[in-house]
């Protein structure tokens, strides 16, 4: 794709995870993925409040914590931009990996067999934290 990035929040209420913390969880994967890179600017605490409807002082409270890790920076009047990535997201899984193909593969199976977004997420989910158990993020 190339290109700077953005990225859209995608608020699940029912998840049972803070929407601060959702805003923090899905920042960090696109710097996984490379959909952010340094340089790219996060949306406004406006446009975020206006595309999910959350209360704006919670997307301020997620982005002060991104700064707090070093991930972001607010510079006055301009924004909210992206200083690294995380990991070696780029050398470990370009977007056309093969890794991105099986599970594109994986996904369109589960559809095809009749899951549901909501149920592929929540297998998916499963297993990450019997891989990756809680603690150890």
């Amino acid at each position: 794709m190339g290109g700077h990035g953005t990225i859209e929040y995608r608020i699940d209420r029912r998840s049972g995870v803070s929407t601060y913390l959702q805003i923090v969880q899905q920042t960090k994967q696109a710097l996984r993925l490379g959909l952010l890179e340094p340089g790219d600017k996060l949306p406004t605490a406006r446009e975020v409040v206006e595309a999910t409807a959350i209360n704006p002082n919670t997307v301020l409270k997620a982005y002060r914590e991104l700064e707090r890790e070093g991930l972001v920076e607010a510079r006055r009047g301009l924004g909210t931009f992206v200083r690294k990535t995380l990991g070696n997201a780029a050398a470990a899984t370009p977007a056309d990996s093969p890794l991105k193909a099986e599970l594109t593969d994986w996904v369109g199976r589960a559809r095809a067999g009749g899951l549901e977004r909501d149920d592929v997420a929540a297998l998916f989910g499963s297993v990450l934290d019997e891989i990756f158990p809680k603690g150890d993020q």
